[in-house]
């Protein structure tokens, strides 16, 4: 018994011994790297950003594809620890490391981020690039990171002394209380936005009562995650984009966006909150706007005063918006070639009745983000309030004319009268989508296409031919059930495209003219 049990101690001994010597091998098990590391991509892009805001975090992968264990003798930046870049390499942050193992056949992660100050040069644009450094002496390889750095003006609510930040009265609940909301008045210095840096908004800018912010062709404004602007009452919002000579980079365009520059967030809905024309605000002029990826594109609200236009809308685009592209309640919108995309909610909401004016527009709502809410054209002349109560107001006139109202639905147009108030519309010379054998709607005389009053050449469901729906280019291909449909009397005050081509001859329906490409 006694020499049984010495033989097995003897094997349990040398057993663990042998593992102990296996775990731990020691530092010339490595060899180093020779140089002929492979990586995942020879430049890392890191898109976009602006000055001190950081960049999202992007991956490099190295391998080692020989069959010996290797220690890369340094993997570092270029410029060491004043680099502007940061890294973490297999878990382990720095910007410098030394010895760095990787086994036989396998690989290993770096991942890479940046913040830099673009006022330590004289550009408003700075492209900031630098080399990720594998190895040493001759064997040393190297990766490049580039980055385009832009300088912008940033407007934030203040931190008052409480460390509570400034807010803003959002509304109330049904309760009565406040709802408040970060957000900030802007100043008399701070009312007139001009192309020369983007703008970057934290928070919701509100424009003062009695005040106007202006904001010139070419400027570009993004939007932090829930926020946007405020016009209070008596106040004012002017945009004068112009027709841009280059439809790609949209110069002087005005573009509200969100703000995150990766390509990946250029279609992203909902990444920003509204522009909230409040009720009150009056004399709002918005021309050669492209505004997307909001939750709300325009909300626009009415004090029941219809005389003159709370908003006019010229050669200007909504779309993406994860709720309404514009969202109006008793308001008096003027609109000319404008264009309203996709969106979860409705192209265009109009509630509580009010006054809209709609010549040679193109509503179109092919969301494709999933399940939508909405139609391409909703007009109700009465809300519902968050207490139940029904409110209802005159929808004193809805003229549609020389327009296009589409989409993915069978049924993209929606109207819903509370008989206790008027419902006055009129389309004229429109390309509309309706279910026209849907039974709950043959007794409902708004829905009477044969009532003049209502419906003066209008065509239904015939293929407006977009070039890309889906992608919101909605301008109209030759076969187009759109072309030469528009009643020129009416296009004679519109006499170009929302590109500047001309319509006199001919016009199409909608805000787009078909170009023939010779």
């Amino acid at each position: 018994m006694y020499k049984w049990c010495l033989k097995w101690s003897f094997i349990a001994f040398t057993t663990l011994l042998v593992i102990a010597l296996a775990s731990c091998r020691e530092d010339f098990d490595y060899v180093p790297s020779s140089g002929h590391l492979e990586f995942s991509k020879d430049t890392v892009f890191l898109d976009t950003i602006f000055t001190n805001i950081g960049s999202s975090t992007y991956s490099l992968k190295v391998y080692n594809r020989s069959n010996e264990d290797i220690y890369i003798p340094y993997v570092g930046l270029e410029t060491g620890q004043n680099s502007s870049y940061r890294l973490n390499v297999d878990g382990v942050p720095g910007k410098e490391f030394d010895d760095v193992p990787l086994l036989a056949k396998d690989s290993l992660y770096v991942f890479i981020e940046t913040t830099f100050d673009v006022s330590q040069t004289s550009e408003n644009e700075f492209l900031y690039a630098e080399s990720l450094l594998f190895g040493t002496g001759s064997s040393t390889q190297k990766v490049e990171l580039v980055t385009l750095v832009k300088d912008a003006i940033f407007l934030y609510p203040k931190t008052l002394s409480d460390s509570i930040k400034e807010t803003l009265v959002w509304g109330t609940d049904e309760n009565g209380e406040e709802i408040k909301v970060e957000g900030f008045y802007l100043e008399p210095d701070e009312l007139t936005f001009t192309n020369e840096k983007p703008y970057v908004i934290y928070g919701y800018a509100a424009v003062p009562e009695g005040n106007t912010l202006t904001m010139q062709a070419g400027t570009r404004v993004h939007f932090h995650k829930n926020s946007g602007i405020l016009v209070d009452a008596e106040a004012s919002l002017v945009i004068n984009g112009e027709l841009s000579e280059d439809q790609e980079i949209l110069e002087k365009e005005v573009i509200f966006e969100g703000d995150r520059l990766e390509p990946e967030y250029a279609d992203r809905p909902g990444q920003w909150g509204t522009i909230w024309i409040r009720e009150g605000s009056k004399s709002n002029q918005i021309t050669h706007l492209t505004l997307k990826n909001a939750t709300v594109g325009l909300r626009v609200e009415g004090n029941g005063a219809l005389d003159t236009p709370t908003l006019t809308m010229r050669n200007s685009q909504i779309y993406n918006s994860s709720n309404h592209n514009v969202w109006s309640t008793g308001s008096h919108i003027m609109a000319k070639n404008t264009v309203l995309g996709g969106a979860g909610g409705s192209s265009f909401h109009g509630e509580l009745g009010g006054r809209y004016h709609f010549t040679h527009c193109t509503l179109a709502n092919y969301w494709n983000y999933g399940f939508r809410n909405g139609v391409a054209l909703s007009l109700l002349n009465f809300k519902i309030n968050p207490s139940g109560d029904v409110q209802t107001a005159h929808l004193e006139e809805a003229d549609f004319i020389n327009s296009i109202i589409f989409g993915s639905a069978s049924t993209e147009m929606v109207l819903q009268q509370n008989p206790s108030s008027d419902f006055n519309f009129n389309f004229g010379n429109c390309l509309i989508k309706f279910n026209l054998s849907d039974d709950s709607v043959i007794e409902n005389p708004l829905y009477n296409f044969d009532n003049s009053s209502f419906y003066r050449n209008v065509v239904f469901n015939e293929d407006p031919e977009f070039v890309n729906q889906t992608k919101n280019q909605l301008n109209i291909n030759e076969n187009s059930a759109a072309i030469d449909l528009a009643d020129p009397d009416f296009s004679i005050a519109i006499p170009t495209d929302i590109l500047g081509v001309d319509r006199l001859q001919n016009p199409d329906l909608g805000a787009y003219e078909f170009i023939t490409n010779n």
